[in-house]
């Protein structure tokens, strides 16, 4: 079942671990249970699920927030497939301002990553054929939508493979500049 939730160093963001019940018959876990997650989740609902299907090794995802007042936290869990997934704190005043942190998800380990308001998400498969759960808290609100660039130099994030599928939206996000402040929450 749900277990072992670990802070990350950015504040708010948390790695999850499930263990199945396994027996004869295969296996059985629970993905979500509001008590159990609520040091993370705390009094978020849930009000939208995604499910993400990525078909080459080495493609990438964002890096994407949503901006005020439609910031989410969200909680993404790997089905198929291994994934590097990233976190980069956003959020103005936050001790961790532009840092990010990356764990593997993978459908075999049954983890989770819960990622906050303010901070962006993208990930990069490690395999073919990946496929993602996202719990969302706020609806998908494209005037609120944001982006950083996954290559800015300002992040330093080292992706583990080249980078072999990337959509022209995301590969033409503008660099952060010197007077970016962040996002207010």
């Amino acid at each position: 079942m749900l277990n072992n939730i670990q802070p990350a160093p950015i504040a708010g963001v948390a790695t999850v671990d499930c263990t199945p019940f396994k027996d004869a018959r295969g296996q059985f876990a629970r993905l979500f249970c509001a008590d159990i997650l609520a040091p993370v989740f705390q009094n978020r609902a849930i009000v939208q699920i995604n499910h993400s299907v990525t078909t080459a090794q080495g493609a990438l995802r964002g890096l994407h927030y949503q901006r005020p007042p439609a910031a989410e936290g969200k909680l993404i869990r790997c089905l198929r497939g291994r994934v590097f997934d990233v976190a980069v704190d956003l959020r103005r005043n936050s001790p961790t301002f532009l840092c990010h942190f990356a764990v593997e998800l993978s459908a075999d380990a049954m983890n989770a990553i819960f990622i906050p308001e303010g901070c962006a998400h993208g990930f990069q498969t490690l395999e073919p054929g990946c496929e993602l759960l996202y719990l969302h808290s706020a609806p998908y609100t494209p005037a609120c939508e944001g982006a950083v660039r996954w290559d800015d130099p300002a992040l330093n994030i080292a992706w583990p493979l080249p980078i072999t599928d990337i959509s022209d939206r995301d590969r033409n996000h503008p660099l952060l500049t010197a007077d970016f402040e962040g996002l207010s929450l």
